[in-house]
């Protein structure tokens, strides 16, 4: 049954820390690994604010390494490559760990999106686990009965925000290609954790009381995070959890078919059609899913060649921007240049304006790929960068087709991992629920998603012209997920990065890729920089330095830095004989190896 469904050097621009995990936590075979020196501390996320010891995140390893938001992730993804398993039985370990502590971020009832790279045949694949619109789905999927959108997180509480999983099958399928060790020994460090119990990190305590997410306050998540006297978790509480380890046992004997058939499947299907606003889904939609497979969307920057996942992915928006920076000068500058910083913003307006008109599931819409893409449209689109900041449009590249304007409003969630195995394989995948807690409905020690929210609300604009992400049964929702592994011009392994953050992972994932190939910097350097999130009029960023606010603001990009940006970036490049990882200073990742 299995198989069938067979995945300092810039030190004053370097961010400041979310509170870090436990020290229990972080033991991962510290002994094995050199490991660089640590980020500065402070708080990103104030409702996750917590007073423990500071933890090194970056690390180096000879062999083969894992990248992740959670040590006890890391801790299992390492234990597989430790015994001889690929970077796709590291992956299977490590999500169905992150679904267990880190709950607000992905899990098995969640969808996702990787790339693999296979050291011997120098090839890299994609594999899509993004989740899927029932049958019963519409267009009008989140317009009332006047025909006016829902609000948001009335939508987002509602049954109808769930999409069919796809994060098991996606492994599953991907684990049927490359796996070495057996399915089921590779879920057992996630069912022995959710039997005995696991420390409630800092980051997940501070979700569990984050006032401003009403899926904090749901029914479900009420009950799964109180104690019996009724208060809730803390940081440092043992919380165990079997019903999610019944379920893993389930999916060690039949595979994603133990999640998608039988009764977790009709679990499924009872929780998301109660109401308020339930969903049409059926035992036949979540039978019928199937990942996607295929070459990965790999284009050229500089010297190297960058890969993301196909379309719906954010793969196409992040090569758009890498590709219109590659006619910049933007390479010859560094990270304390306020005019680099410019380009970069730039170049993410007219990328995010091309990727929100035009990119949807292409088993649905004509994506213009190759238009988007072609080298004489992106060069065009970098002329249009300028000396300031002036209004920006989708541009018409070649093939593409009239379609309407975008009315998406994708939350910041997700996690993001990436492990070498021994033999050089790479995996980078992105993970998700949606947003935090995903619905806050939760069936047998799982929350289920909400990923259908990142449909278009407005299905067609006031002419007619439907929108490329609106709803449609059995539709993939437009995702901003762009795991990417850079290759060198021979086809080796050179780098992978990838974050969460919802629409803003493509400017995430550019800066840390920015910082590696132009910039030369370290992973850990990389992704601690601050963040700029340049979209249509906005300009969204951490702090920078004073010098650089103060020239963004002449050129008409006046930074709004009221909140941080929530990256979670995670990164690894081939360095000195081994692998140098980096995690982001504003979450509890790490990366180690041996």
């Amino acid at each position: 049954m299995r198989r069938l469904f067979l995945s300092v050097g810039l030190a004053a621009l370097t961010l400041t820390t979310i509170s870090q995990a436990s020290v229990s936590q972080a033991s991962v075979s510290q002994a094995s690994v050199s490991q660089a020196s640590p980020p500065p501390a402070a708080t990103v996320e104030q409702t996750a604010r917590a007073e423990v010891p500071e933890r090194e995140q970056a690390g180096f390893a000879k062999h083969a390494m894992v990248a992740a938001a959670n040590p006890l992730a890391v801790k299992a993804g390492v234990d597989v490559l430790r015994k001889g398993g690929s970077a796709v039985d590291a992956a299977v370990a490590i999500q169905a760990v992150l679904g267990l502590v880190e709950p607000q971020s992905s899990g098995i009832g969640g969808g996702a999106f990787m790339v693999y790279y296979d050291a011997k045949s120098r090839k890299a694949t994609y594999y899509d686990g993004r989740e899927t619109a029932p049958a019963g789905a519409t267009d009008r999927l989140f317009l009332d009965d006047e025909g006016n959108r829902l609000p948001f997180f009335d939508a987002v509480l509602g049954g109808i925000s769930t999409g069919v999983p796809g994060a098991v099958a996606m492994l599953d399928m991907a684990h049927h290609d490359h796996g070495k060790l057996a399915w089921a020994d590779l879920l057992k460090p996630a069912r022995n954790l959710a039997e005995d119990g696991f420390i409630v990190s800092p980051r997940l305590a501070g979700m569990i009381r984050m006032e401003r997410a009403p899926q904090s306050s749901a029914p479900d998540a009420v009950a799964y995070f109180s104690k019996p006297d009724g208060t809730r978790y803390a940081a440092g509480d043992r919380l165990r959890n079997p019903a999610y380890a019944r379920t893993l046992q389930r999916i060690a004997r039949f595979g994603a078919s133990g999640l998608l058939t039988g009764p977790v499947a009709a679990d499924i299907v009872r929780r998301v059609s109660e109401g308020p606003r339930p969903s049409t889904m059926t035992l036949a939609d979540l039978a019928a899913y199937r990942p996607r497979s295929g070459p990965a969307l790999c284009e050229p920057y500089r010297v190297y060649m960058v890969c993301t996942p196909q379309a719906p992915s954010g793969g196409p928006g992040l090569l758009m921007a890498l590709g219109i920076l590659d006619h910049t000068d933007i390479g010859k500058r560094n990270a304390k240049d306020e005019k680099a910083w410019f380009e970069f913003a730039q170049a993410s307006r007219l990328a995010y304006a091309d990727r929100d008109r035009y990119v949807g599931d292409p088993a649905f819409v004509e994506v213009p790929i190759k238009g988007l893409l072609d080298p004489d449209y992106l060069a065009a689109r970098a002329e249009l960068i300028g000396e300031r900041a002036g209004p920006v449009s989708f541009g018409h590249p070649k093939g593409a087709s009239a379609v309407g304007p975008d009315a998406t409003a994708e939350p910041g969630g997700t996690s993001h991992f990436i492990v070498v195995d021994g033999e050089g394989n790479v995996v980078s995948m992105t993970t998700t629920v949606e947003s935090i807690f995903g619905s806050g409905r939760m069936v047998d020690g799982f929350f289920l998603n909400n990923q259908l929210t990142d449909f278009s609300f407005s299905p067609t604009d006031k002419d007619g012209a439907p929108a490329a992400n609106a709803p449609a049964p059995g539709k993939r929702p437009r995702s901003s997920m762009a795991p990417a592994i850079v290759l060198t011009k021979d086809g080796r392994f050179h780098a992978a990065a990838g974050s969460p953050g919802g629409t803003s992972i493509q400017a995430y994932n550019l800066k840390a890729l920015v910082a590696m190939l132009d910039w030369h910097m370290s992973p850990q350097d990389a992704v601690a920089l601050p963040n700029l999130v340049a979209k249509g009029d906005t300009f969204r960023a951490d702090p920078f330095p004073e010098p650089i606010m103060t020239g963004l603001a002449a050129r008409g990009m006046p930074l709004s830095t009221s909140r941080s940006e929530e990256s979670g970036i995670q990164a690894i490049v081939v360095q000195n004989g081994g692998y140098e990882g980096g995690a982001d200073p504003r979450r509890e990742g790490m990366a180690r190896g041996f």
